[in-house]
């Protein structure tokens, strides 16, 4: 009985594959990464930056209830509802 190989033999049947890793390698070298910033992210971070502010007037404004010295405004209280609540 005579037994003939089948297949390809001396070649390593995963070179295909491994070639195209390469090819993939060089070609993404070329090219380089690129970040751009949404519009809505650049709001959020603005955001944050308003919530900075805001949290350091309510520890002032703790502090000052605290210790007794604040004194709200009725007329600008006011007007600060009437301008939330005429907002379309």
């Amino acid at each position: 009985m005579k037994i003939q190989r089948t297949g390809v033999s001396g070649i390593n049947p995963y070179q295909k594959q491994l070639n195209k890793q390469e090819e993939n390698k060089k070609l993404s070298g070329m090219q380089a990464d690129k970040l751009e910033i949404s519009s809505a992210a650049k709001e959020m971070q603005e955001a944050s930056k308003v919530l900075e502010a805001r949290k350091e007037k309510i520890s002032s404004l703790k502090q000052q209830v605290a210790t007794g010295e604040y004194q709200p405004n009725p007329e600008h209280i006011a007007k600060g509802l009437i301008n939330f609540f005429r907002k379309p």
